[in-house]
């Protein structure tokens, strides 16, 4: 088992405001002794990926409230097979209809959390599907 911690990016794209639920989750993920990176409101899909580069993170998770979940995932996942970071496990929460969670696992999303999904299950999935950990 390796002693190094679980990077993760917690990221807030576009014009969604609502960040209360992305913080919750942070936090839920540093006590669950992960080192959280949160960018903040309002981040572009190409500086989210530029952060996700630049700190080496094991895992790129988007908060996403505003309904644009589809297009934007599907922009950041254009990004991640452009820039080669296949290997990087992403994530997405928020508002996310049950609907649409077929078409974002086709869009290479590993895991979806919608709304009142518990911290419990976010941490399990994570440790298991990071390599090494």
């Amino acid at each position: 088992m390796s002693n190094r911690k679980i990077r993760v990016l917690v990221a807030k794209p576009g014009l969604d405001g609502h960040d209360r639920g992305a913080k919750v989750v942070a936090h839920a993920l540093r006590e669950a002794g992960m080192e959280v990176i949160y960018t903040g409101l309002h981040q572009t899909v190409p500086g989210i990926v530029n952060q996700a580069i630049q700190e080496d993170v094991d895992v790129i998770g988007l908060s996403i409230m505003s309904g644009a979940h589809i297009p934007i995932t599907r922009k950041l996942m254009d990004l991640v097979t452009t820039k080669d970071l296949k290997d990087k496990l992403v994530m997405v929460g928020g508002v996310i209809p049950q609907r649409d969670v077929a078409l974002l696992r086709q869009l290479g999303v590993r895991g979806v959390f919608p709304g009142g999904s518990r911290f419990e299950d976010i941490v399990g999935f994570i440790k298991e599907h990071v390599p090494g950990n």
